[in-house]
């Protein structure tokens, strides 16, 4: 990650932080009401922090839209100043083009798509660092590392499906659901929309495997919804704390 004015947020010590915060009588817990509130701002800007930006990530039908409603609402059921995004964001000129290609209605060069599901990100960028400036945490249903590993697991090289990706703001956290493709396909509606092929999300999933580093955080996404949620919960928590008084990066691999 490239910095804009300093280095990004790291997610990575979240579990010392949730220990920590149990052995002092869940102090975490105070601490971020705290924050939420100092971030809650009528006028939409920030005294005291900024917002995250947290990304889930993972195959179709891992539960990804389901969990990030889920955690939004917690958080903004506890004064956190969230939104939920996702990607690609249909709403847009761009975005109605992808959605007519996913619903098989359309055809386009693979190279092409790639560059619109990149193009869909970027006409949201600026919309974005306001948010997060402004003290509001972004809940990302799908951002880059998706868009990088569906083109590659077409055959596109990977190197170049991630250069139209630098620059973007970078996550302060990336959660990947983690279920077997086989899994997956047993939930439902799977294979109504182009990619929902286990053999393709197979794919998918060892590109993904490559994108990851150590600030990834990754749920077993087979395990009950609830659990699942908690561990979310957690996670968010401590990466909202962490990012306080941090600046935005860019995306860089």
């Amino acid at each position: 990650m490239t910095a804009l004015a300093g280095p990004a947020g790291r997610a990575a010590s979240w579990s010392r932080g949730v220990k920590a915060a149990t052995r002092c009588g869940l102090g975490l817990l105070p601490r971020w009401r705290g924050v939420c509130r100092s971030v809650r701002m009528e006028n939409g800007s920030s005294q005291s922090g900024r917002g995250a930006l947290i990304v889930l990530e993972g195959l179709d039908r891992s539960g990804k839209s389901s969990q990030c409603a889920r955690l939004l609402s917690f958080l903004q059921g506890k004064g956190c100043q969230a939104e939920g995004w996702r990607f690609p964001d249909r709403s847009t000129s761009v975005g109605q083009m992808i959605s007519a290609y996913l619903a098989n209605e359309s055809e386009l060069d693979d190279r092409t798509v790639h560059l619109l599901f990149s193009a869909n990100r970027w006409e949201k960028r600026a919309s974005m660092e306001r948010k997060l400036l402004g003290g509001t945490t972004l809940i990302v249903d799908r951002y880059s590392y998706s868009g990088v590993a569906f083109s590659a697991a077409k055959g596109l090289d990977i190197e170049w499906c991630k250069a139209p990706e630098i620059g973007l703001v970078a996550p302060d956290l990336v959660v990947y659901l983690d279920v077997q493709p086989e899994k997956a396909a047993e939930r439902g509606d799977y294979g109504a929309e182009r990619y929902e092929k286990i053999e393709f999300q197979k794919k998918v999933g060892e590109h993904y495997h490559s994108l990851r580093d150590s600030t990834w955080k990754v749920v077993d996404a087979s395990l009950p919804m609830e659990v699942v949620e908690e561990q979310l919960r957690e996670l968010a928590m401590s990466c909202i704390l962490e990012s306080q008084g941090k600046q935005l990066a860019n995306l860089a691999w």
